[in-house]
C-alpha cells in the first residue's frame, strides 16, 4: 500500500496481541503494534505473574491441537528471547469421575491422544499433599505436559522478538475509531494521530468491543489473590502443589498453583461459571478489593485446602471478556476483508496465546489454520 504506516496495525498488545505482532512481523510484513497502555501492564487480562498451560482442554476438544502449537511457539520464543516463559510443573484436572472438569478432560484427551494419568484419591493424595481433603470418589486428570506460563516475562518476549524483525510499537496510544476507505483502513487515536494500513488486527481484550460493536462481548470483573500458607510448609511448594483446576461438590471450580521458587505465596483463585463475578465497564473498573472479593473462595479453601487461611496475603481485581458460550471470537467479523478479531477469551485464553497469534497471521494473509477453529467464528451468534 503506497504512502501507508504499515501492511497492518495490531490494536492491543497483550498476549494474542503481542504473539500476533511476532509472526506478522517474522513473515515480513510491514506491521505496528499499538496498545492504549504500555507493555505487560496491569489494565487489560494479560497479567497476574502466572497462568495455567495445558492441553487437555476440557472447554473444548478443538481446543486441544491449538493448545499443543502453542507449546510449541513457546519454546521456540524462549529459543528466541533466551527468557523462561513456560515452566513445565505437569498439571491436574481433579473432581468427580463424571463433573465437568474431568469428564472435559478426558473427552479431550481421548479423542486427541494425549498422554495422561488417572490417579484416584490416595495416590493423589500421596502425590499432591495439599489436595488431602479430596472427597471419596473424586480423581486426578494428569497430564505431564502442563505447566504454567509467565505472562509479562512472554509479552515482553513477543514485543522484543516482532521489534527485532522490523515491527514499530507505539504504547500510550488510544485508538478511538476504525474506518475503511478507498486508499486502505484509518486508525484514529485519541491524540488525532491517523495511522493508513492495509489490515486491521483488533486483539484489543476487554475493549473489543468498543471497536467493534456489534460482537455478542461483555467484560467480567475477577478477583485474582494470593495466599500465604499460616507456617511453612513443603505440602505448598510448586513441585508438590502444579497448576490445578479442581471442581468441588456443588460445581464451584478452584484453581491455582504452589509457591514458586523463592516465593511464599501459593496463587489460588475460583472460576466464575456465571455465577460470582459481575459484568463491568471497563472505563469505570473499580480496581479496590474488599473482603467481598473473596469471601466464597476463602470458604471454600477452609475445606478443601487446610492450612492455606482465609485471608489472602495480596489481592487484585482483573478483567477479562467473554462470549455467551465462554468460546472465543477469531476471524473476519461478516466476512470483512480489512478486519480480523480476535478476543473474548472467557477467562482461559491465555495458554493458547502464541498459537493465536499464528492464526492470525495466516488469517491476514489469507491463509487457512492448520487446524478448524470454525467454533470460533465471530458471526456464529447472528
Amino acid at each position: 500500500m503506497t504512502g501507508a504506516d504499515a501492511d497492518i496495525a495490531v490494536v492491543g498488545l497483550g498476549a494474542w496481541g503481542a504473539s500476533a505482532l511476532w509472526q506478522l512481523a517474522r513473515r515480513g510484513l510491514r506491521v505496528i503494534g499499538v496498545d492504549r497502555y504500555g507493555p505487560a501492564n496491569i489494565n487489560g487480562s494479560s497479567h497476574g505473574e502466572s497462568r495455567m498451560f495445558r492441553t487437555a482442554c476440557l472447554e473444548h476438544p478443538g481446543l486441544v491441537p491449538l493448545a499443543q502449537r502453542s507449546r510449541e511457539l513457546w519454546q521456540q520464543l524462549e529459543r528466541e528471547s533466551g527468557a523462561r516463559l513456560l515452566e513445565p510443573t505437569g498439571a491436574m484436572l481433579i473432581g468427580p469421575e463424571d463433573g465437568r472438569v474431568v469428564d472435559g478432560a478426558l473427552r479431550a484427551a481421548r479423542e486427541h491422544d494425549l498422554d495422561i494419568e488417572v490417579l484416584d484419591r490416595d495416590a493423589l493424595r500421596r502425590r499432591s499433599p495439599a489436595h488431602e481433603a479430596l472427597p471419596a470418589g473424586h480423581v486426578a486428570v494428569v497430564e505431564p505436559a502442563g505447566g504454567l506460563t509467565l505472562p509479562e516475562a512472554t509479552i515482553r518476549a513477543a514485543l522484543a522478538a516482532a521489534r527485532a524483525a522490523g515491527a514499530r510499537v507505539l504504547t500510550d496510544t488510544r485508538v478511538t475509531a476504525l474506518e475503511p476507505g478507498s486508499a486502505g483502513t484509518a486508525v484514529h487515536t485519541a491524540s488525532g494521530r491517523v495511522l493508513r494500513v492495509g489490515q486491521v488486527v483488533v486483539t484489543a481484550g476487554p475493549w473489543l468491543g468498543q471497536l467493534v460493536p456489534h460482537l455478542p462481548l461483555e467484560v467480567v470483573r475477577m478477583p485474582t489473590t494470593w495466599f500465604t500458607p499460616r507456617e511453612p510448609d513443603t505440602r505448598f511448594a510448586l513441585e508438590r502443589l502444579p497448576v490445578f483446576m479442581r471442581e468441588v461438590e456443588d460445581g464451584d471450580v478452584l484453581w491455582g498453583h504452589g509457591t514458586l521458587p523463592g516465593r511464599t505465596e501459593l496463587k489460588l483463585g475460583l472460576e466464575d461459571g456465571g455465577r460470582h463475578f459481575r459484568v463491568v465497564d471497563p472505563e469505570t473498573l473499580d480496581r479496590s478489593v474488599s473482603p467481598s472479593d473473596w469471601a466464597v473462595l476463602a470458604r471454600r479453601l477452609a475445606d478443601a485446602v487446610p492450612g492455606v487461611g482465609r485471608e489472602p496475603s495480596r489481592a487484585t481485581a482483573n478483567i477479562y471478556a467473554r462470549t455467551p458460550d465462554n468460546q472465543f471470537v477469531i476471524g473476519r467479523p461478516r466476512g470483512n476483508p480489512w478486519l480480523v478479531v480476535a478476543g473474548g477469551c472467557s477467562s482461559h485464553g491465555f495458554k493458547h496465546a502464541t498459537g493465536i497469534g499464528e492464526v492470525l497471521a495466516d488469517l491476514v494473509q489469507g491463509k487457512e489454520p492448520a487446524f478448524p477453529l470454525g467454533f470460533t467464528d465471530p458471526d456464529r451468534f447472528e
